[in-house]
């Protein structure tokens, strides 16, 4: 059932996502995958309240039931990982960012395919291996209007050191979340190769929340349990 549920699963999201529709499966398609279990596995990292639309659009076009698992792009990659390496993969889709796609290709996991959307995207925007690039996540410092007043607003990642955020930031954890740690090692884009190697070791002086991922580090903010989310930078995503 992989390779058919990970077929239709795939021009669902991609027809989701763009306006013109590219929904081109067969009757026996989908009638073959029906007969295979008539239901999609899928493990991603985009929240539950996106994907939970896509859900009931994929299963009014097909009939096909979608289960999903969601977790930081790091723990859908290794629970990816773990599965395909002991040879009983549970799997169906997997859609999450394009740092661990990139790796569970090199691993030989996904199989080809090519959309009939892609040749509506621009060279950019198309991976190579794991094919359109359809969306990019920007992510900003977000600040807590009711804890920080307008004059102590942070309007540069140098403000992020003053005093009084010291242990009011909260962050996703680097280890956990792919997203900070490309945000990171990027930082020499922004600041120089010199100021970045002194401020990441500053940033971490001034001992942030550590959160899994994003969208908790974001609500630490908006319950005022942190008074700034640090993060600045676009995250692309793949389907495979």
């Amino acid at each position: 059932m992989k390779s058919i549920c990970t077929f239709l699963f795939a021009l669902l999201v991609l027809s989701y996502f763009i306006p013109e529709p590219t929904l081109g499966q067969s009757a026996n398609l989908i009638e073959a995958a029906k007969k295979e279990g008539g239901k999609v596995i899928v493990y991603g990292s985009l929240q539950d309240s996106s994907m939970e639309p896509i859900g009931k659009a994929f299963q009014a076009k097909t009939g096909l039931e979608l289960s999903y698992w969601r977790g930081t792009a790091t723990k859908v990659m290794d629970r990816v990982l773990s599965e395909h390496r002991a040879g009983k993969p549970l799997y169906d889709v997997i859609l999450t960012n394009d740092n661990p796609m990139e790796i569970m290709q090199k691993e030989g996991i996904f199989a080809k395919y090519d959309s009939p959307a892609a040749k509506d995207y621009p060279d950019s925007a198309i991976n190579p291996e794991t094919g359109p690039i359809y969306r990019f996540a920007i992510v900003a410092v977000v600040y807590n209007k009711s804890v920080i007043k307008p004059g102590d607003i942070p309007k540069s990642l140098e403000d992020l050191l003053k005093p009084q955020f010291r242990g009011k930031l909260a962050m996703p954890d680097p280890t956990q979340d792919t997203t900070t740690m490309r945000w990171l090692s990027s930082l020499h884009k922004l600041l120089g190769k010199e100021r970045a190697s002194k401020y990441i070791p500053e940033l971490a002086a001034t001992k942030p929340m550590f959160t899994e991922a994003l969208l908790a580090a974001a609500e630490r903010a908006s319950t005022a349990e942190a008074a700034v989310r640090a993060a600045l930078m676009m995250e692309p995503s793949s389907t495979a």
